[in-house]
Parts: C-alpha cells; sequence; structure tokens
C-alpha cells in the first residue's frame, strides 16, 4: 500500500537524463521553479558526494528511474517522462507544473515495490553483482542455453532455449510482458519467473513469492549472460549459479492523486478493447461500500 506522506519536501533531487537534450534543456525550468517556492534543490552531484534529499525528480524515462533508485535507494523518485513508453516514468511534461505543485505541498504517497538482488556462484566463489529494479535475465546468444530452475533449493525444471526472465511487479510490463509472461499488478509481492522461446511447448510463467530464493544453471556449454535492467552485468559460464533474492532496499516510486496502474497501463500500451467505453461504476470511483 502507499504510505501518505504527510510534510512537504524541503529538498528536492532533480535529475536529467544525461543522453536527452530535452531533459537537459529542461531541467534549469523546474530547478528554478522549485526554488521559486522556497524548495532546496540538490543536483545529481551532490547527492553523489553524500547529500541527501527528501525526493528526487527524474527527468527522462524508465532508464533513468532505474538507475537513480539503484543509487540513492532511500529516496522516493518521481518521474517525469521524456523517453518513449515510460511506464514507471509516470508523469509527462504536459502536467509537469501540476504535478510538482502536489509534491511541494507535501500532496502525495510513494508505491512501495521489492528489488531482486544477485549474487553468481562459480566455483565455490561467490560474487555480489547488486540490485536489480525491473528484472534478471539469464540470456543465450546465438545458440540455445539449457537453464535449470531451482525455488528454495528444489529442481524445478531444465528450460532449453534463450533463457529465463525474473522479474519484479514493476519490471512484469518490460521484458517479462515482451515475452509472454503475466502482468504482476501494483502491490503484489511476489517474482514472475518466465522462460524465453522454451523448445518446448511447455512454458508457462511461474510467480512465486517474494521471499523464494531463484537461482538459475547454465548447465551447457554454450554462450549466455547476465543482465540485469537492460545491462549485461557478467558473461556466464557452464555450471555457474545465478541466485536471485529479494533486495534489501524497496523501490520508491512517488504517486499523486489521479495516477494509477490501471490507467496508465491503459494510456501506455494503447490497451484499450473498447477505446469509447464509459466505465458504468465511475473512472474515479475509490471505495465500494456494502452492507
Amino acid at each position: 500500500m502507499p504510505v501518505v506522506m504527510r510534510n512537504p519536501p524541503e529538498r528536492i533531487a532533480v535529475v536529467p537524463a544525461s543522453d536527452k537534450q530535452e531533459a537537459l534543456d529542461f531541467a534549469p525550468v523546474i530547478v528554478s521553479w522549485l526554488e521559486h517556492r522556497g524548495v532546496d534543490v540538490v543536483l545529481e552531484k551532490e547527492l553523489a558526494g553524500g547529500g541527501s534529499a527528501d525526493a528526487l525528480v527524474a527527468l527522462g524515462g524508465d532508464g533513468l528511474m532505474m538507475h537513480m533508485a539503484n543509487r540513492f535507494p532511500n529516496i522516493p523518485i518521481l518521474g517525469i517522462n521524456f523517453g518513449t513508453v515510460g511506464f514507471l516514468a509516470m508523469v509527462e511534461r504536459a502536467s509537469w507544473e501540476e504535478i510538482l505543485e502536489h509534491l511541494v505541498q507535501g500532496e502525495y504517497s510513494y508505491q512501495e515495490g521489492p528489488t531482486l538482488h544477485v549474487d553468481v556462484l562459480r566455483n565455490g566463489a561467490r560474487t555480489d553483482y547488486g540490485s536489480a529494479i525491473n528484472d534478471v535475465v539469464l540470456r543465450s546468444g546465438i545458440q540455445m542455453v539449457d537453464v535449470e530452475l531451482y525455488i528454495d533449493g528444489r529442481y524445478v525444471n531444465t528450460y532449453p532455449g534463450d533463457g529465463m526472465i525474473v522479474s519484479s511487479p514493476q519490471g512484469s510490463t518490460a521484458y517479462c510482458m515482451a515475452a509472454g509472461g503475466p502482468i504482476l499488478t501494483a502491490g503484489v509481492r511476489g517474482f514472475a519467473l518466465t522462460p524465453i522461446s522454451a523448445h518446448s511447448p511447455i512454458r508457462a510463467t511461474l510467480v512465486v513469492p517474494e521471499q523464494s530464493t531463484i537461482e538459475l544453471v547454465v548447465s551447457n556449454n554454450r554462450e549466455a549472460h547476465l543482465i540485469m535492467d537492460g545491462k549485461v552485468a557478467t558473461q556466464l559460464m557452464r555450471d555457474d549459479i545465478i541466485q536471485v533474492s529479494a533486495g534489501v532496499q524497496p523501490f520508491r516510486m512517488i504517486m499523486m492523486e489521479g495516477m494509477n496502474f490501471y490507467d496508465a497501463f491503459r494510456s501506455k500500451f494503447n490497451y484499450s478493447i473498447r477505446p469509447d467505453a464509459v466505465p458504468s461504476l465511475g473512472r474515479n470511483r475509490r471505495n465500494v461500500e456494502t452492507d
């Protein structure tokens, strides 16, 4: 459940995506706007040097939000979309001023989602690869790789194919969904395990509890890589064990009145079976009272 914040943030970090010129150009506008309202603005360099902030405004796409969440895990993040789909970066540029007005007034909450912590065991040695916000992927090269799956030490199956995706709820609308996996809605406390192009008619996704320990084993001599949030972390070898568990720090995403998972899903992915449909119970209904 979202945690309601009652004190307006005194220090807000503003971080634009370094590879998006529009975001870099727009950052001074937001900084000036916040300072005019008496907010102490913190820039990325200050945060990296140990500075603190009550909230972080990321000007970019989902990639920037995930990067910021990994670097500064204790700071709730609000994303203003300068990317393409921007499912995590829910705020569109046209509404930035209205949304930031709510933020500086303390009229917001934040939604917590689990993260994924990764260790790789090789020849008895353990290497900590840190955390991922969206997903952890064991991905083959040109040839199929055999992936053994274990949950809490119990063997589940061996999947020949292009690999395996371990997805958090917030990552389930990314690679997981594209590979035919389920969408875990906001508030679900679990992880989705989706085989990629499994060479079998049995390719169902598993959804496991958040407290599970997930192990993926490379069981043949084929090229494979560990990919975390879309970036290659390392090349894998036969008998490597990728151990995935819930991260210590959650992913905290700032939410405003009117922002919700279902509206974002319909709009970002054009998920409207009947585009002109009018909800009979009312679009903004919150509670249903029953006798």
